[in-house]
């Protein structure tokens, strides 16, 4: 007697229709120890995405208006370097200024302006017919930086 002929044939006693044979395919959990498997709540996952890409956006838009704001504060000194420096080069000077010295800027009695290297406590009785207006430096690119300014005087340049 052959080993097939004395066993019976099996017989599964699941219906055909509920079982498969790729069950890695099946969108459901085929046994009790396979992983938790539900549908994802679209709505949900599109909200989270939404507010993580509003925050992320809204954090590189904080960081360029920041960079356009230190950008606009530093052409405004550079204008003003180059308004000063006009107006400073159209002064009476008696001297060559150098780089990274200090000078100061007054207004005589005649209306004229003066640059010089006499600062506004050393002048003594002859510095009483000046106005002092402010200290300035000579910077590398022959622009001038005010290092101080006389708060009584209006010096709009």
């Amino acid at each position: 007697m052959s080993r097939t002929e004395g066993k019976k044939a099996f017989v599964n006693p699941i219906d055909p229709d509920k079982i498969t044979e790729n069950p890695h395919s099946l969108e459901y959990a085929h046994h009790a120890g396979s992983a938790i498997i539900k549908p994802e709540d679209q709505g949900k996952i599109k909200g989270r995405a939404m507010s993580a890409m509003e925050h992320q956006t809204d954090m590189q838009l904080a960081q360029l208006y920041e960079q356009m704001q230190l950008l606009a504060t530093q052409a405004k000194k550079l204008n003003e370097r180059k308004e000063i420096s006009h107006f400073i080069y159209q002064c009476e000077m008696r001297f060559e200024p150098f780089i990274n010295h200090t000078y100061h800027l007054y207004k005589r009695s005649n209306g004229k302006f003066l640059l010089s290297l006499v600062g506004p406590t050393q002048w003594g009785k002859s510095g009483q017919d000046l106005l002092f207006f402010a200290t300035v430096k000579l910077l590398a690119d022959h622009t001038w930086e005010i290092l101080e300014r006389n708060p009584e005087v209006d010096f709009t340049v």
